[in-house]
């Protein structure tokens, strides 16, 4: 099986409709379990010209297949800022990103261009590429800038940049001591994702909770009674 024709009515197959209720309520709109489509994409291997041609689909499960079973690196930049904006979908979107654009060539580029796009969620994505820049490779970035940014914009930005802009907050946060009580201090300011919904074992996406929950489990101390 490696037509995309064949793919397609592989992935029909395994849609079940309650999966796909699950996943409408958070934005989604695939019903595959993702322990089955990662298997098939290792039945798969990688296949770019087969990937291409799922991508165009369209479908969401086919554009997550596609993601899987890629060459990051193979795609021109032109391409990966048209599949951004094509990814509508959570999911997809966060895929792209991670599994695909942090690994090519062209992030450092896409990450400039999209974090200033007037599409919030084109935008949601350069901030996510951010936030791992300020994890892995901070040398460069203006960390009080971005700061300001946050600070001025993360309150009235729309949800999906809201919660981009969030995570760089708190990797600013986790991340640079120096900078720690000032990410706090707006965190709690704006008070963004304070009352988010967290189950028991869970770290809260609200910045200052986070921060501290990080930092505490970094540091090796026991959890507050």
């Amino acid at each position: 099986m490696s037509g995309v024709t064949e793919v397609m009515a592989e992935l029909a197959a395994l849609d079940d409709p309650r999966i796909r209720a699950v996943n409408e309520r958070h934005g989604d709109d695939h019903g595959v379990n993702l322990g089955k489509l990662r298997a098939l994409a290792k039945q798969l291997k990688t296949q770019q010209e087969l990937a291409r041609e799922l991508w165009a689909s369209g479908d969401s499960a086919a554009r997550l297949l596609a993601i899987l079973i890629c060459r990051p690196k193979a795609f021109e930049r032109d391409e990966l800022d048209a599949m951004a904006r094509e990814a509508r979908t959570p999911k997809v979107l966060d895929w792209l990103v991670n599994y695909v654009v942090k690994k090519s060539p062209h992030a450092e580029q896409l990450r400039l261009a999209w974090s200033a796009d007037p599409d919030p969620v084109v935008a949601s994505a350069g901030w996510m590429l951010t936030a791992e820049r300020v994890v892995k490779r901070p040398e460069g970035l203006d960390l009080a800038g971005l700061l300001d940014v946050v600070e001025a914009e993360l309150k009235t930005a729309p949800g999906r940049l809201q919660w981009a802009m969030n995570s760089c907050l708190a990797q600013i946060g986790i991340e640079h001591a120096g900078l720690r009580a000032r990410a706090v201090a707006i965190g709690e300011r704006l008070e963004v994702l304070k009352d988010y919904p967290t189950p028991p074992g869970c770290t809260s996406p609200f910045a200052p909770a986070w921060i501290a929950e990080v930092v505490r489990r970094q540091a090796g101390r026991p959890a507050p009674a």
